[in-house]
């Protein structure tokens, strides 16, 4: 029989769901310029197929390993890109801890990203799973590392927003 989560486990629990709520948030009011800053400085970000997930194999759709890396990614999306215009809704899970060590936290939650350009029905955009690596900065938890593992062979169209 499972032992009751402590106070201490409910907490983290509500503290990475904050976490996963107000980056959801942040995407869906596009405001970019935010998305790096839930990282820390050495922050990497995966956007990973499900299928090179469970084979092990590294390629990702989009690998950046640095905040500067998004920070640039940002400036790509406001300053370069065109597409056509669309919104992002994020529906994110309870995240479940995976475990705790010196500091460094492991969670990971499922998510669905539906996108609905104007004038139209929104489409589910991007299902999956974030697999987490979280350590605590001077404002709470940071990500050190979030891999965006996706569920689905092909991606709509072409990957512009983070997921």
């Amino acid at each position: 029989m499972n032992e009751p989560a402590s106070t201490t486990d409910w907490q983290l629990h509500a503290e990475i769901n904050r976490l996963n709520a107000d980056y959801a948030a942040a995407l869906d009011e596009k405001r970019f310029g935010d998305w790096p800053e839930f990282f820390t400085d050495d922050g990497c970000y995966h956007v990973q197929a499900r299928e090179n997930f469970d084979r092990q194999l590294p390629l990702c759709l989009m690998a950046l390993e640095s905040k500067g890396m998004m920070k640039d990614r940002v400036y790509g999306i406001t300053q370069t890109i065109y597409h056509g215009p669309y919104y992002t809704r994020h529906v994110v899970g309870p995240a479940r801890v995976l475990g705790t060590d010196g500091g460094v936290i492991r969670a990971e939650a499922s998510y669905a990203v539906f996108r609905t350009k104007p004038g139209a029905t929104s489409e589910v955009y991007n299902v999956g799973r974030y697999i987490d690596t979280l350590v605590r900065g001077n404002a709470g938890l940071l990500f050190a590392s979030r891999r965006c593992v996706y569920d689905s062979e092909m991606v709509l169209n072409s990957l512009i927003y983070p997921v």
